[in-house]
């Protein structure tokens, strides 16, 4: 087992459906035996990806939000002081707009959109009578060789297209519950309008909320240029809070530019130098869908590694360490 100074990417989950997909995308599994330090009350996989040293915690079992983020990211930097850059991959709630056709099982990446760094927290700012909502802190972009790593593979993906569905087939093969990690069928990805919300007496949205054209938004087919999990770049929404509200959607889509909505990148921007990578599992709706959790994890798993695979290991080498940064060493 490598010795814990050698981890230097620090990959980070918010539940376990987002661990299991990120350790069936490992090349190959370290021993599970934990380091001894004070003060970290983590738990971790360990594993490598291409030339990287990878370590992978997990928010404690039904803990949510910014706070348990970075207390979970502080403490893997204890234990693992030689980490540079982090990932925070998982699931996250889409918001499509007439710019952005973003469907189930697509991924968002958060890169720098105007003056926001890629992760944008809606529930910190004020609200001034007669004006809109201003924020009032700033969150900072991921690290240059993560970005410089996310704009070739994106023109790698324009020129030749991605083989991310083939990646995930092949992972899907280390799990025993594939089931739930599988694409599930296309005509479980509905998209509701905005002003029609989901019958809290009813479980199943297509039987109580109805799947005709009046209540849902009609979309085109994706033509042949378009490859499937289609990868969005831009703005993600971070907050202590779920959203699922399709009127605050759209309007935070419009004005602010966000693309996905998700609850814990915020409280790592500014302490864990890290890229966000979020497979959309559903609209960010009052609408009940949890059967794309599992494959929209897969998804942005599988971008993880094609990502860190474009990220030289000797450049991570070079960064400034993460704990460094905080003063915790």
């Amino acid at each position: 087992m490598p010795d814990p100074q050698t981890y230097t990417v620090g990959w980070i989950c918010a539940i376990i459906t987002e661990l299991v997909a990120a350790q069936s995308f490992l090349d190959e599994e370290h021993d599970d035996i934990q380091p001894s330090v004070t003060n970290d009350n983590n738990t971790y996989v360990r594993g490598k990806i291409g030339n990287h040293n990878v370590v992978i915690a997990i928010l404690p079992h039904g803990e949510y939000g910014t706070a348990s983020a970075a207390i979970v990211a502080r403490d893997m930097l204890r234990s693992f002081p030689n980490v540079r850059i982090g990932l925070m991959v998982g699931i996250g709630g889409g918001a499509p707009s007439p710019k952005h056709d973003i469907r189930l099982g697509d991924v968002v990446v958060s890169s720098r959109s105007g003056d926001k760094g890629g992760v944008f927290q809606y529930d910190f700012g004020k609200t001034i009578q007669s004006q809109a909502f201003q924020e009032t802190g700033f969150l900072n972009q991921s690290p240059t060789v993560l970005r410089t790593a996310v704009g070739v593979l994106e023109a790698q993906y324009e020129m030749n297209g991605h083989t991310l569905d083939e990646s995930i087939e092949s992972a899907l093969k280390k799990i025993k519950k594939r089931k739930k990690y599988s694409r599930p069928p296309p005509a479980t990805d509905r998209l509701y309008r905005s002003d029609v919300e989901h019958l809290s007496s009813v479980d199943n949205c297509s039987e109580g909320c109805g799947d005709d054209a009046t209540r849902l938004v009609t979309r085109d087919e994706r033509d042949e240029e378009d490859d499937y999990p289609v990868i969005h770049y831009g703005l993600i929404a971070s907050a202590n809070q779920v959203m699922k509200d399709a009127i605050t959607r759209d309007k935070l889509a419009a004005e602010k530019g966000v693309l996905c909505f998700e609850m814990e990148a915020a409280g790592l921007m500014n302490h864990f130098p890290c890229i966000v990578i979020r497979g959309i599992c559903d609209y960010s709706d009052s609408h009940k869908n949890k059967e794309w959790q599992g494959f929209a994890a897969m998804a942005a798993a599988a971008y993880a590694k094609d990502l860190l695979l474009r990220v030289a290991a000797d450049k991570v080498d070079e960064m400034q360490r993460a704990i460094d940064k905080l003063n915790l060493g």
